[in-house]
Order: C-alpha cells, then structure tokens, then sequence
C-alpha cells in the first residue's frame, strides 16, 4: 500500500469585523491564539496558527475585519487582511447573515453590502471555482433557521467565486471536520513547515501583550479600547522563581489615562488581575504583572508610533 503523501499549506481566515474568524482558530487548534471579544475590530495583526492531523499540516492566518479604512492604524489592519489573502494557498472568508422570510413569502438574504464586498474583491483577484480557491465559511448556523439556509448558499453560489459553501458554528464546533476535511482537499503536497506539537509562531512579548489588550476589552466600553496598545518591555525571572513582566499601556488622550485607571486605580488593577490569571495559565507559573499606562498623542495616526507598536508595514 503507498504511503499518504504529506500535504501542508497557509490558509488565510478572512470576512467582516466580528464575524467569528478568531474564535474559529481557536476551536481549531484547541486553545486561545487569538484573543476574543465581543468588540469588532480586535484582531490588528495576522496571527498563524498550526493545526498538524495525520499526513497535513495547515497554517491558518487569522486576519482583522475587513472594513473601509483611509488611514493610520485602520488602514494597516486592512493592509494585513488583504495581503494574506495574495500570499495564502487558499482563502476562508467567513460571513455572517441574517436571512428571513418577508410578508410576501420569499426569503430575504440578509447578506450585507460589506460582505459582497469581500466576494467582489475576491472575484477581482480571481478566486473561483477554476481559478485560485476560496471557500466561504457560513458562521453561526445554530442562529439560522434550516429552510432559510439554502438559499443563502444558492445567492452565494451564483456569485461563481467559491470551491466550497460550508456552514458552521465557530463557537459550538459544528461543521469543524468537514471544513477541516475539506481543507485538507485543496492543500498542496508539501513537508509541514513546523514541528508537530507547536500551534502558534508568535513571539511571547505579542502573546502576552494581545492577553493584556482583551482584558481591556471586555473590562472598558466605548471608544477607550480602540485608543489602546500595548508594549511589553521586560520579561525576567525573578531569584523566587516568579516572572516579572512589565508592560506599558498607549492611549491617545490625557483624559482616556482616567478612565483606564480608574477610581483608586482600581480599574487598571482589575485589568491586571485578569490578564495575570491568564498569562499564569499559559505559562504555568508564577506572574507578577508591572502595568503602566502612558498617553501617545494620536498614536493610531502617527508612522513612528504605529512601527514602534508593531502597527506598520513600513
């Protein structure tokens, strides 16, 4: 019997802001590469991560949100979506609709301007069924009523860009193996590019810098976290074993400074509180967490702040 030739290959995660693309990598591989929130517009880097089964090896590129960006840090985010999309072996634009059957009986799509213009943008660069492959992923389907689903993928379907129409739910697994199956498919013959065993090429200082950002995220509202960065200094081991970790948190205005730390200081301990907990479940060891918070006059505008953040292409 011949042996399985080994296949690998990069498959980039692309769609709209707060479409599920980071909480698809992450049931993928099986933990937390890319930090999650309820806020659209939280993934600002490419971010890989490595899932290894059997003979294949996929490299998926979870990339920011897709949206109209003239500038600064927003176009950046942009910038990096778009050219996973030239560099990867295959495309997964994931989407979100909202279908529903309206009073003269037929089924409205609930497909956004937004997300046609992803599919347009794909055709442009020649993704279809003959030419470069892109499938698209339909998330959130435990939300969506079964008999409105098919013409969904019909509408999709007829827009002659896609190899695939796959449903799924990021969040509850459903649909997972198929697409995994699937990409498997279209991969190309190759040795994998990474050791079995290591899910994610990101450099610690990234990883637990992205850990301090989500927890500013879930713990602040409004436009404060749009304003954020942040920027680990120094991580060193202490003679009692504990890793100190020193990180400094950019915010645009003199005023956002209040607001992130608080009363008493007691909104920015609670954001190093949970980011502690997490850092110390990752690493599995002890963490004392130095945060600093600093104001950066219009840092998402300015070139020298967005290279010194890691936000430039430059």
């Amino acid at each position: 019997m011949p042996m399985e030739k080994k296949k690998a290959g990069f498959v980039a995660i692309i769609g709209r802001p707060n479409v599920g693309k980071s909480t698809l990598l992450n049931n993928i591989i099986g933990e937390k590469i890319s930090i999650v929130t309820e806020k659209p517009q939280t993934t600002r880097n490419r971010i890989r991560g490595i899932k290894t089964i059997n003979n294949a090896q996929i490299v998926f590129v979870d990339t920011p949100g897709i949206h109209k960006a003239m500038k600064g840090l927003n176009l950046f985010m942009v910038e990096e979506a778009l050219e996973a999309v030239d560099e990867c072996d295959l495309v997964l634009h994931m989407v979100e609709v909202h279908p529903k059957i309206e009073e003269d009986g037929n089924v409205w799509h609930g497909i956004t301007e937004g997300t046609l213009y992803i599919t347009e943008l794909l055709k442009k660069k020649g993704f279809s069924p003959e030419g470069k492959k892109a499938f698209l992923v339909i998330n959130k389907i435990d939300l969506i009523k079964k008999q409105l689903l098919l013409p969904v993928i019909e509408k999709f379907n007829s827009c002659n860009v896609y190899s695939e129409i796959i449903p799924v739910s990021a969040l509850h697994g459903d649909g997972i193996d198929l697409l995994l199956k699937k990409i498997v498919e279209y991969l190309p013959e190759s040795p994998p590019f990474y050791d079995e065993g290591v899910t994610t090429d990101q450099q610690l200082n990234f990883r637990l810098a992205e850990i301090v950002r989500e927890k500013i995220y879930e713990l602040l509202e409004e436009e404060v976290p749009y304003s954020t960065a942040v920027l680990i200094e120094e991580i060193t081991e202490r003679e009692n074993g504990v890793l100190y970790i020193k990180g400094d948190i950019f915010i645009e205005r003199d005023s956002q400074k209040g607001i992130l730390i608080g009363k008493g200081g007691r909104m920015l301990k609670a954001i190093g509180t949970r980011a502690r907990q997490e850092m110390e479940l990752l690493l599995n060891r002890k963490v004392y967490l130095d945060l600093t918070v600093k104001v950066r006059k219009k840092w998402t505008e300015k070139e020298e702040d967005l290279k010194r953040l890691g936000y430039s292409r430059k």
